[in-house]
Formats: C-alpha cells, structure tokens, sequence
C-alpha cells in the first residue's frame, strides 16, 4: 500500500503538508495543495482508517441526514456537492433520508452519534430539531439549505428571499396582477423565506396583497396540485403563480393541465428549482434554480474546516439564486406565443429586484473570502 511519505515525496512537501491536505487545512498554499491532490490520485493513496480513528478519535466517517430525498434533483446535487468534498479530502460518508419526519431524523442522529462520526451534514426536518446531543458528543455539525432557531451550527443556504421576489417582480413587469403563491411547511425556513420574498415584491411593486392567493402545501407533488386546484377555483382566480419547489410545481402544471387552461394565456407560472425538463415542456417553463451542487460542496467544505481545528463562532453561507425566463412567464401583451427560450432577467425587474440580487451576490462574495 502507499504510506504517506510515498506521496509528500512525490509532492515535493512534507507528510505534515500532505496530512494538512487530506484534512481539509485551508491554510495550505494552494499550488502545494494541487500538488499534494494530484500525488494522492497518481499513487492511488489511500489513508489508513483505524490509524486515523485512533488519531482522530472518531471513525473518519460522515453522516449526511437528508429531509427527503425524494425532492429530486435538488437533493441529488446536493448529495453529489457533499460527497465530492468529502472525497477529495478523504472522507467516506453514509446518507440518510429523514423523509420530513422529525423521529426518523432524531433516530439517525442518535446512530451518529453511536458510530462516532467525525461530522454530520443536516438538512433539519424542522425548528424543533435538537443538536445538542451530537455538540454534547463533540461532533461537528453543518446545516444545509435549511436554518435552525438561534444560529447554533455552521449554515450553508440560498437566497430564497430574493429569488422568489425577483419572480414575483418579473411576474408584475410583465402585466400580472393576481399572482399567487404556493410555499411549503412554514415550519421550514425554505418556506417562511420564499412567502417572505413573494410578499415583500408584491410590497415593493404597491400591488394589494390578497391572502386567499396563499396556499400551504408539504413540498411534494399532491400537496402542489391540491393548491393548485383551490386557486383554480376561486372565484377570482390568480393570473400567475410562483411554486416554491420543483415537486409542487409538478403537481401544480397537472391541475392546470386538468382543468384545461393554457400556460401563460391562462396563467404564467414559475416554479422554484430549475428541472433538467423545464426548457422542454410545450410551453418552456421559467425557474428559480439554486446553486444546489455549490450548497453541498460549500457545507463539505464549512465541516473539513471544523474538523481542520476552526473553533470560531458559527458562520453562515449564502449562495445566489437565478431567475431563468422562459415562455411559461411571458408578457401578457406576447402571451399569444406559446415557446420562449431562457433570456437575461435584469432588464425586466425593477430596480429595487436587482439591487437586492446584488447585494445578495456581494454577501456570498463577502462571506466566502471571509473565512
């Protein structure tokens, strides 16, 4: 087997060098850390595990605690952004899947806790969710895409306050008065975030709120298409709808399908979380994508810091949405043509839409140069 020296000898660097490396030191020059990588993929370098536990005290292994993955491919790049990082620095990882059930979360935390992980990456089913038993145990812990009550763990999430407003923004430029919104469980930060955003652009752009045009659903595809049909049968129905995730726009597009109507004609749509079949639909549908493979990587790369010695207060990363323009959204005065490809949005959203995607882009910036 390799040992250690082998690579720090190809490397050029010393075994301390290629440890601070494979453990995720951020402090490494960052032309000796490509050297030490590629030493490591030439050798086919493989850490010895029980030397490292032993080390370490812990297993050297990740937890990685989904919500629920069923959510698609939102989830799955995530999934792919976390394991990746733990890759190149070394690490294997377990994934669980909670399925928004806060027993099943608490069950897989308890098992990390008795495997001795070094660190769990967790998607919180809920503001209920208790982290106290795995800091209790030492374990360093990182929250992904969703946040907890009083800032208690290192956080990594998307802007969701302003990618929903800027939708909503663009739905208002291009004529729409009656837009409606579908979010999820207000016990999730996702949801609370993106009806905030909804609202605040209504707000801005001085069209009434109207809070029969506000649906609840639980984040999956039969939740998004019963709200969808109580929109649909309102008296006054909505002229547009922002969906805020990828499954409940699923089911939204079959209720609107169902009852007959003709996106945008009808109703525009946008849904939230870009889907590899929205430019493909007969009528190209307009998404909020979240850098969701960047999110995972970003929260890998927050816990290799913890695990490399940072003991600093909890930081939180957010990462910039984009607002993808497609037919489903058009103009009311170009409704007439069903097809569209994706365009640049800036032009069309009011100033105060664009400031705030700036601002949030200059946080990210900030906050990624900042550790």
């Amino acid at each position: 087997m390799t040992t250690i020296s082998e690579v720090a000898e190809r490397a050029g660097v010393s075994t301390a060098t290629v440890s601070r490396v494979l453990n995720g030191n951020e402090r490494v020059d960052p032309e000796l850390a490509a050297r030490v990588r590629r030493a490591v993929q030439d050798l086919n370098y493989r850490p010895n595990r029980v030397a490292r536990s032993l080390r370490l005290r812990h297993n050297g292994v990740w937890a990685l605690v989904i919500s629920d993955i069923r959510t698609g491919p939102f989830f799955a790049d995530v999934v792919r952004g976390v394991e990746d990082g733990a890759y190149e620095a070394g690490y294997p990882m377990f994934l669980c899947n909670a399925d928004e059930d806060p027993a099943k979360e608490e069950a897989y935390l308890q098992l990390a806790i008795a495997e001795n992980v070094a660190g769990v990456i967790l998607t919180p089913s809920g503001p209920r969710t208790d982290l106290t038993p795995l800091i209790d145990a030492g374990i360093s812990v990182v929250l992904a895409d969703r946040k907890l009550p009083g800032q208690v763990a290192d956080t990594v999430v998307a802007d969701n306050v302003t990618g929903a407003g800027d939708a909503v923004a663009h739905l208002i430029a291009n004529g729409y008065r009656r837009v409606a919104c579908i979010t999820g469980p207000t016990a999730t930060t996702t949801a609370t975030e993106r009806l905030q955003g909804y609202l605040g652009a209504l707000a801005v752009s001085g069209v009434a709120r109207d809070e029969t045009l506000v649906r609840m659903a639980d984040f999956r595809e039969e939740g998004g298409a019963r709200a969808m049909a109580e929109l649909l049968g309102l008296q006054a129905r909505p002229d547009a709808v922002l969906v805020t995730n990828n499954r409940m726009t699923a089911g939204a597009l079959r209720a609107i399908d169902e009852a007959k109507l003709r996106i945008p004609q009808d109703i525009a749509v946008i849904g939230f979380d870009e889907i590899s079949w929205a430019p493909l639909l007969r009528t190209a549908l307009s998404t909020v994508s979240q850098p969701a493979y960047d999110l995972g990587h970003e929260s890998a790369r927050l816990l290799l810091s913890r695990l490399s010695g940072y003991s600093g207060s909890p930081r939180t990363v957010v990462l910039p949405t984009t607002l993808n323009v497609r037919a489903s959204s058009a103009a009311k005065s170009r409704s007439a043509h069903p097809r569209g490809g994706s365009k640049a949005v800036a032009g069309a959203l009011p100033a105060l839409a664009v400031s705030a995607s700036t601002k949030s882009r200059a946080r990210a910036a900030r906050a990624a140069g900042g550790r």
